[in-house]
């Protein structure tokens, strides 16, 4: 990015807080999310804020030890701690905080966390293979529509909810065109400034103002495309990371990468590609929620076949190199499903592939940075 852009990002994301400050002064209601299993739709459609909550960085994880397991996943004791230390803005100002059963070690969490704010939890079913589990589902996001309904005061008609899904579609189909410059060779882009582009319009207040930033950033790339002002030539090793969501703050295994001489070009986890699952605007709009947010291929589900359809789309568009599986420590299911990404990766594309796993602190950067390197050598080979 040019330093006129990121200015640009740098200027509007300091702006959000007062904005958001001078919103709530003025009546409207702030509603707080945590996962993509969760239908944001409907707090745009009630005339609310929806803002993401913290709980990517490392410092708050010390007072979260104070009531939870040590031996727990960085994640969920960073959101926690966020909230005990009141050091999360967004949390601070969230009339309504959304949680959901992914995981067991998170359901547990968000019991804690009801003492600080109110908290509603979505049911969330553990496959997407069955008729029961989408009926479940909607049923869930029923009960969540008419929860914010109770919170704003605002009913949530089916045109206010049609609009809400055209305009956070608009945000996914900018996301997706910001993600895909990279499947140029050499990218123009680095991993590290994708991850700062996403993380930080994640957080506006103000939806058509992400959308106009990233439309932006895609022109100016699409526009120039000179492989000469690329930061990577096109041997440069191109790198796919997959598995748990990565923000600023924990975005450490993305900087060492990037570091030893590859490029991220390619994040197939939450807060990269299926975070851009578009919503189907020709179906009845709480049931077009509900398939869209069910197929979210997480390792919470039970089989999670849509995360290989997924890996094997990604691979081929961005002509990957070699694969990274990140996991956090203590996440079981990532841990677990690892087994069967290497063996996708290694007998279906004949990738080198790397399993990782670690916490958001930099206590294991250096052992880190020797196995990516080690890694990256045998990519090159």
């Amino acid at each position: 990015m040019n330093l006129v852009t990121f200015s640009k990002l740098q200027q509007l994301s300091e702006q959000n807080l007062p904005n958001i400050a001078k919103a709530k002064q003025e009546g409207r209601k702030v509603i707080g999310f945590y996962c993509l299993y969760s239908p944001i739709e409907i707090a745009v459609a009630a005339n609310a804020i929806p803002v993401s909550l913290c709980g990517t960085r490392n410092e708050p994880i010390e007072a979260a030890e104070k009531v939870l397991p040590r031996n727990l996943c960085p994640l969920i004791k960073s959101s926690y701690g966020y909230a005990a230390t009141d050091t999360c803005p967004y949390f601070r100002f969230s009339d309504l905080v959304v949680g959901e059963t992914t995981c067991d070690g998170k359901k547990k969490m968000f019991e804690l966390l009801a003492k600080f704010r109110p908290i509603h939890i979505l049911q969330l079913p553990q496959t997407q293979e069955t008729d029961g589990a989408l009926s479940f589902w909607y049923d869930e996001i029923v009960k969540f529509k008419k929860k914010v309904e109770k919170v704003t005061g605002v009913e949530i008609t089916d045109e206010r909810l049609s609009e809400a899904i055209k305009l956070t579609n608009q945000e996914r189909k900018a996301k997706k065109a910001l993600m895909d410059l990279p499947k140029m060779n050499p990218s123009p882009i680095s991993g590290i400034e994708l991850l700062t582009v996403m993380f930080k319009t994640g957080f506006f207040m103000d939806k058509r103002l992400g959308i106009a930033l990233m439309n932006e950033i895609v022109d100016e790339f699409r526009r120039k495309g000179n492989p000469a002002e690329s930061p990577f030539h096109p041997k440069t090793p191109r790198i796919l990371v997959t598995g748990v969501p990565v923000g600023l703050g924990s975005e450490k295994v993305v900087r060492l990468i990037e570091k030893a001489g590859a490029n991220v070009v390619c994040l197939e986890n939450c807060s990269g590609y299926r975070s851009v699952f578009m919503i189907d605007e020709n179906k009845e709009p709480l049931q077009a929620m509900a398939e869209k947010y069910l197929s979210t291929p997480c390792s919470v589900m039970s089989p999670n076949p849509g995360r290989i359809k997924l890996l094997d789309e990604l691979i081929e568009d961005f002509s990957v190199d070699g694969v990274i599986d990140l996991t956090w420590q203590a996440c079981h299911t990532y841990n677990i499903e690892s087994y069967q990404i290497e063996k996708f990766v290694s007998e279906k594309w004949g990738l080198p592939f790397l399993h990782l796993e670690t916490d958001y602190s930099e206590s294991d950067t250096e052992q880190l940075r020797v196995r990516i390197e080690a890694f990256l050598e045998m990519v090159k080979s």
